[in-house]
């Protein structure tokens, strides 16, 4: 997906910017690569810096509701110091790493209705603007899609998949957002649970996985959200029993459903809040959002998992063109924005 824009900071005649990235999808932690294409404009510009800024959009909570933002969470400097002669063409070739958090906008090929984007920002003589806007398909980590799996093994379906603004009390997490896959249950676990969702928390040395039960409300539990938290590696996953694994980390999550109504039932409120909660940009209402794009179930993978057709740190910025980023899912290449 291609767009070309002048860069309207410098009126017309400026040089134009075209970022291509290497075709396929990028995983977290891995390699995102591609050209910038640059074209001069009617006279010579010196390039100050040639910019990659990652975004994302990104559902919040507010008094009045939810809302849409989009989110920049990573920038990467590749190129700048240069004279750009007019009508002059250049190709500036980059490399960089995505951070490991970066959310999962497909699984076996389908999407999860994540948007992400990889904008380019071209700043002349002190002038700035970002020009380029580019879709960015990132697959799930090894780890992260055997884990998957064994929720599909267990007969579990894919229900969506939302990015959250907010941080998930009691982990490392480090991006100013985090991916929820929402999971329906089967026949054996419908009568405790409504729903789990998974979130990932991947680095270099490993992953946290963060499981949260939307649980049966009783007369005396209520219809809250509990949260068990595990720790993975990288290596050696074809060595582990991940259905085994995954059905324990189940069992965990029912018994702590069951030791929070019994602490309800007595009055002592949920013992785990505060280890394992979500901190106060996260709040719990007994309901679930539902990721944009959702659509056509299908079922993918030996293990059948069910899914829909359908996502150093800069501090988090919301830039201002909400509403406009990818909104539908059709392809604008060649498309003036």
């Amino acid at each position: 997906m291609v767009f070309k824009r002048l860069l309207g900071s410098l009126g017309v005649g400026g040089p134009t910017v075209d970022t291509v990235l290497t075709t396929g999808a990028a995983a977290p932690g891995g390699p995102l690569s591609g050209q910038v294409h640059l074209k001069g404009g009617s006279s010579d510009f010196d390039i100050d810096h040639l910019t990659l800024e990652l975004v994302a959009r990104v559902e919040a909570e507010h008094e009045e509701g939810e809302e849409e933002h989009v989110v920049a969470f990573e920038r990467f400097t590749v190129g700048g110091g240069f004279r750009l002669a007019e009508g002059e063409q250049l190709s500036v070739p980059f490399t960089v790493a995505l951070p490991w958090e970066t959310p999962v906008t497909e699984l076996y090929g389908q999407s999860l209705g994540i948007v992400l984007g990889v904008r380019t920002e071209l700043s002349v003589a002190g002038a700035r603007d970002k020009g380029d806007l580019d879709r960015l398909a990132v697959g799930p980590l090894p780890v992260q899609e055997v884990i998957l799996e064994a929720f599909g093994q267990l007969g579990f379906g894919f229900a969506s998949a939302d990015l959250e603004y907010g941080r998930i009390g009691g982990t490392g997490q480090q991006l100013p957002f985090y991916q929820e896959i929402e999971l329906t249950p089967p026949p054996q676990y419908a009568h405790a649970v409504n729903e789990i969702e998974v979130t990932f928390l991947a680095t270099a040395g490993g992953m946290e996985v963060v499981l949260e039960a939307d649980r049966r409300g009783g007369l005396l539990s209520g219809g809250h959200d509990a949260l068990t938290r595990f720790t993975v590696g990288h290596d050696g996953i074809h060595h582990q029993d991940w259905r085994a694994l995954v059905e324990g980390w189940l069992r965990q999550l029912i018994e702590h459903r069951s030791a929070y109504a019994e602490g309800s039932a007595y009055g002592h409120g949920d013992p785990y809040a505060g280890h394992h909660g979500h901190e106060s940009a996260h709040h719990h209402d007994g309901g679930h959002r539902s990721g944009p794009g959702l659509g056509t179930a299908v079922a993918v993978g030996a293990a059948g998992l069910a899914v829909g057709v359908v996502g150093g740190l800069v501090a988090a910025e919301v830039v201002d063109e909400v509403g406009d980023f990818f909104e539908d899912d059709s392809d604008d290449e060649g498309e003036d924005d």
